[in-house]
């Protein structure tokens, strides 16, 4: 018998659930139903009119089965049709005709109109420390690639952080780094800028081969077991114009490489199932505040000189929030190094990919030496 009260009690409740608020269900979705429904619960808690909630529940009971459970299923056939339409194929990548390593079946040398008929517009154009500019291609994140051209509308530089490489070797995301060393051999240990000879130590993060007259870097993901991780692909040329370790500071590369951080960020969180962040232009302030303190001041650390912290900050500047993470970089000479150095760093990591964040905003800040320092900060309202 208790069990059948407790039915009873079940289908009376859900009764006077469907009487208030079905018409607002089949109306507004299940969500707004549901909104409604628990905003009118805490009135209904705190006001006299029980009686008139019990006829709400009585009345309702005969409508409730056949119609809700209807709008369950449509609703739940809604939402996954919007996650399907979200999800975007993969091109089918092909070996590259040419060239060693193609990113999403493109090759270096190939033509602006080549990569726009297979991928479309770019979403975003930034200038990189080569002095052009990086062409960002994706659909919200996925699919993401960037590609540089010179004069010509020639592809001079390429990089993509998910699954669209492949090789001649049969290199591709996820490839063991010892498999890379055996079918590539020796990486580059130097470059020579000007008169100058620069060491690349990557403390095993990536390795940098000269092939194809290019200069290709693959980056590894330590907590991936060491495997492939991105790869950037840079024209000879290209690379031989730049003439010193760190490129010449201005407004359009501090501006560059904010966005492409942030948008490097994302791409990495779609590979990992998460939400994707919207730049935060308040918290922006905050972090390129910081990047400038640092690079003024020649210090790098969390806590500033006048010993505040990111959320001591984030307060002074009046930014409200109930989660917050900040990451730092200093001294890697492009967003995409800062980027996966930043990945294969724990603490720096979880941020990255903490699945509660919402939003991003990342400041860059040069010091007289032109060294960038960078600051990402993550906010959740």
């Amino acid at each position: 018998m208790r069990n059948l009260f407790n039915i009873v009690v079940l289908i009376l409740l859900l009764g006077g659930f469907w009487y208030g608020y079905g018409k607002n269900i089949q109306e507004s979705g299940f969500k707004a139903g549901v909104g409604s429904f628990a905003s009118d619960v805490r009135s209904f808690i705190n006001g006299p009119e029980v009686s008139t909630a019990l006829e709400k529940l009585n009345t309702g009971v005969n409508n409730l089965m056949g119609s809700l459970a209807e709008t369950l299923d449509t609703a739940s056939e809604k939402e996954t049709q919007e996650t399907e339409k979200v999800k975007k194929p993969a091109p089918a990548l092909e070996a590259p005709s040419e060239a060693s390593f193609s990113v999403s079946n493109i090759e270096i040398g190939d033509t602006k109109d080549d990569v726009e008929k297979l991928a479309g517009e770019a979403k975003r154009k930034t200038r990189n420390e080569y002095g052009v500019d990086w062409f960002a291609y994706h659909e919200n994140y996925q699919n993401f690639f960037m590609v540089a051209y010179d004069n010509n509308n020639k592809v001079v530089g390429l990089y993509t952080n998910q699954d669209l490489i492949s090789s001649k070797e049969g290199i591709k995301r996820g490839t063991p780094k010892e498999t890379v060393t055996a079918k590539l051999g020796e990486p580059v240990t130097k470059l020579l800028k000007g008169n100058v000879y620069y060491q690349i130590r990557s403390d095993g993060e990536y390795d940098m081969f000269k092939m194809d007259n290019c200069y290709v870097t693959i980056f590894y993901d330590k907590h991936e077991n060491n495997t492939v991780t991105s790869i950037q692909i840079i024209d000879e040329k290209l690379e031989k114009q730049k003439s010193g370790y760190f490129a010449k500071a201005s407004p359009e590369l501090k501006k560059g490489f904010e966005y492409q951080l942030f948008d490097l960020t994302n791409a990495s969180r779609v590979n990992h199932d998460l939400s994707v962040l919207s730049w935060d232009k308040r918290v922006k302030v905050t972090a390129q505040d910081h990047s400038t303190d640092m690079a003024v001041n020649q210090y790098f650390n969390h806590t500033n000189l006048e010993g505040e912290s990111p959320f001591d900050r984030m307060e002074d500047d009046k930014i409200k929030f109930r989660m917050a993470g900040e990451n730092l970089a200093a001294g890697q000479n492009s967003s995409i190094f800062a980027h996966e150095g930043l990945m294969n760093s724990i603490g720096h990591r979880e941020n990255k990919l903490q699945k509660d964040f919402e939003s991003l905003g990342v400041g860059v800040a040069f010091d007289e030496e032109n060294k960038p320092y960078y600051t990402e900060n993550y906010l959740r309202k």
